[in-house]
């Protein structure tokens, strides 16, 4: 296993996996290579304790305001949406990007209202979530901007950003199989920009995520002239070990080993190739063809693809139906 300083180890080969039996190891080896990346992970606690403590209903829809643990010793809070009137519908976990305003953009209260994803997919009959990402929203420590990752890698030695958002939606998704009328064994994840990034994660992690629709997400590493952060004013370090590689550096894994733990998980990935925010955007392509033969191998080839637009940043009502059509078919 690479300690991603002094000498690298050469990437994961994933076309040498030709037999369903190769694909264990490989797999194996994937998952350990991207957890060393990522650092530790926080240890869930066996309660979630979820609370209710703010509900309102319009429209159709009941809007509740919880609170579940994500540690021992932490909580979180987040937006819960449900249809009235329905029974087991599935729930997507609903991810924010790179705003200020946390989960609220999500549910439709503040920033993008073509991002509010929690509230218009109640609107389509699903139960959704929406939560802060640590160092964001509500969950921004005193006196510290948004997003302040060094900050946050300060305080937590160890563990990188990354990592903690991948736990705590982890823990986030484990909400739905606590809410009536909730199918838990229909769980789907979307995201835009930075929230496509951990709904990519969750889906490479967490096997209860059956759909995920990642838009804006990434480039790969092998092009991306700053790798393991997100690109902004300034930066946000996601994953140190990777930033400290370098741009061109050797990496034991890519996008493409990402996509292909979330194998057989229906995934949807959505790219601009005009006015990117990311390094290398066309870079999506070869990821996802090389994760498309991990898909075949295991039948399920129809379950990853592409959507390629030059709508820039924008998600558009035409990307939307995209994601739309994605979790009908999936969810």
């Amino acid at each position: 296993m690479s300690d991603y300083s002094g000498v690298q180890e050469p990437m994961i080969d994933l076309s040498k996996t030709s037999s369903l039996m190769g694909w264990p190891e490989t797999r194996k080896a994937i998952e350990a290579a991207l957890r060393e990346a990522l650092g530790k992970m926080p240890k869930h606690p066996q309660d979630s304790q979820i609370k209710v403590i703010e509900e309102n209903e319009t429209r159709g829809i009941t809007r509740k305001r919880v609170i579940f643990s994500v540690t021992d010793d932490e909580t979180v809070s987040g937006w819960l949406f449900s249809p009235d009137g329905k029974e087991e519908v599935p729930g997507i976990l609903c991810c924010h990007g790179l705003t200020p305003h946390g989960k609220d953009e999500p549910a439709g209260f503040e920033g993008n209202h073509r991002l509010a994803f929690a509230q218009h997919y109640a609107e389509r009959g699903y139960a959704t979530l929406a939560v802060d990402m640590p160092a964001a929203g509500e969950r921004t420590p005193a006196k510290r901007e948004h997003f302040d990752a060094d900050f946050f890698h300060k305080e937590n030695p160890g563990m990188s950003l990354a990592a903690k958002a991948l736990s705590d939606h982890m823990q986030a998704v484990g909400v739905f199989a606590e809410v009536k009328r909730v199918d838990a064994t229909r769980i789907g994840v979307i995201g835009h920009g930075l929230g496509g990034f951990n709904a990519l994660l969750l889906a490479a992690f967490d096997d209860r995520v059956q759909a995920c629709v990642a838009s804006s997400a990434f480039t790969r590493l092998a092009t991306d002239k700053t790798p393991g952060q997100w690109p902004g004013s300034p930066p946000v370090t996601l994953v140190p070990k990777f930033s400290a590689t370098g741009p061109g550096g050797s990496f034991p894994l890519d996008w493409e080993h990402i996509l292909a733990l979330a194998a057989p998980t229906a995934v949807q990935v959505i790219t601009s190739l005009s006015n990117s925010i990311h390094t290398n955007p066309k870079s999506c392509q070869k990821a996802v063809t090389l994760a498309g033969k991990i898909y075949k191998l295991l039948g399920a080839q129809s379950a990853l693809d592409l959507y390629t637009h030059h709508d820039g940043e924008d998600f558009t009502p035409e990307t939307l139906d995209v994601a739309d059509e994605w979790f009908e078919r999936w969810l």
